[in-house]
């Protein structure tokens, strides 16, 4: 059986997890590869999903209903397929957005 893609997916999930977590922002308990960003506001995760989307990263809002209404946060998920540019550049845009709407300092 060949796991290289599983490995490599952990190894990325492992990377992004840890640069977001250094950048200062709250993951909640995510153990998978889908890792929540928290912004515990509903608008500041409608805002950062757009601000993202405009930036070129993908990453949907989850909000009341779909989770307690002081629990909102964006959904980014990784994957085997992403490169190394491709985790940067969306730690990267997910910092500046994240610095924008006050989420980060």
């Amino acid at each position: 059986q060949n796991d290289k893609l599983v490995r490599k997916l952990w190894r990325n999930t492992k990377y992004y997890k840890k640069h977001i977590k250094q950048l200062g922002f709250d993951m909640g308990q995510s153990e998978t590869p889908i890792t929540p960003i928290m912004t515990y506001d509903s608008g500041k995760a409608r805002e950062m999903s757009k601000r993202l989307f405009e930036e070129g990263v993908f990453a949907l809002p989850i909000v009341f209903p779909m989770v307690a209404k002081d629990k909102a946060r964006i959904r980014t998920m990784i994957n085997a397929d992403h490169s190394k540019d491709d985790l940067n550049f969306a730690i990267e845009k997910i910092e500046k957005v994240g610095k924008e709407l006050g989420i980060i300092k």
